[in-house]
């Protein structure tokens, strides 16, 4: 099933019977797509010697499952500089001289709620005052793109967005039009980091996030100085406490240094620079 493209596998039995859920966006699995899946999950069972699974599809509506929480989301204010507003709110009058990032993430990551994501928008307010810059960023799995606005917010000139979810892509453009920032400022395109190193076309960024899961994060580690200069500095998070020092090793196998280390609950924060 992960070898088809299916995200979000889970398991549940009873006795020696069990069941497997497995969920795929509709876009990506024609009809004839998951006839071989169901197939090709028949003949392992062959092989195994087992009994053939009995494969059933739902078509599950998006808002079904995605809208309900909208209800309970407010306003919140992160670090110093931000105030994240829901899209379908009117920002409070206590904002101040916040930044008003306006978002709808819909089912992508990055609502600003998650210990994650502020601690990355609480590491961009060291790296920019508020003025213009010329900094080029560059956000490696960028769910929402709350980050990648973040950072245009506070003074960043460029950003470059990629993720391998079509639905990230598609609310990451759209929360980029909410904040009226210009598509040619906030370039947002499918793909992972190697699909950013030829939207880049060899220029280095100054600074790049990483708010993935630790697994991926390891496996780009070697890759991300194809995108890196001299002064590149990085923000890499999605890393429990457990998983702190194999990140940490693979950083400075790879002449990355460890400038900060943030810990908020379980979760863990690196502010890097090149060595």
């Amino acid at each position: 099933m992960e070898q088809f493209g299916c995200k979000g596998t889970s398991v549940s039995g009873k006795g020696r019977q069990y069941t497997v859920a497995a969920y795929i966006l509709q876009e990506r699995a024609q009809l004839m797509d998951l006839s071989a899946l169901a197939l090709a999950l028949r003949q392992d069972a062959l092989v195994l010697g087992i009994a053939e699974p009995t494969v059933t599809w739902k078509l599950i509506d998006e808002e079904d499952w995605s809208s309900s929480w909208k209800d309970h989301w407010e306003p919140q204010e992160i670090g110093d500089r931000f105030l994240i507003c829901p899209a379908w709110q009117t920002p409070p009058e206590s904002a101040g001289d916040r930044a008003i990032l306006r978002l709808d993430p819909g089912v992508a990551f990055g609502t600003g709620a998650h210990a994650t994501t502020q601690l990355c928008l609480e590491s961009l307010e060291i790296r920019f005052d508020g003025e213009p810059t010329d900094a080029i960023v560059a956000d490696i799995g960028c769910g929402s793109g709350i980050l990648a606005i973040g950072a245009l917010m506070l003074g960043a000139q460029q950003a470059y967005a990629v993720d391998i979810d079509p639905i990230a892509v598609r609310a990451a453009r759209s929360n980029r039009d909410l904040n009226d920032i210009p598509p040619e400022r906030m370039i947002v395109e499918p793909g992972s980091l190697s699909d950013l190193t030829e939207l880049l076309k060899g220029q280095p960024v100054d600074g790049f996030f990483c708010n993935i899961l630790a697994e991926v994060i390891i496996d780009l580690i070697p890759h991300m100085a194809a995108i890196s200069k001299k002064t590149t500095w990085g923000v890499i998070s999605g890393v429990l406490a457990e998983q702190v020092k194999p990140i940490h090793d693979v950083l400075e196998q790879n002449d990355w240094i460890v400038a900060t280390l943030w810990k908020r609950k379980e979760w863990c924060c690196f502010n890097i620079r090149r060595s």
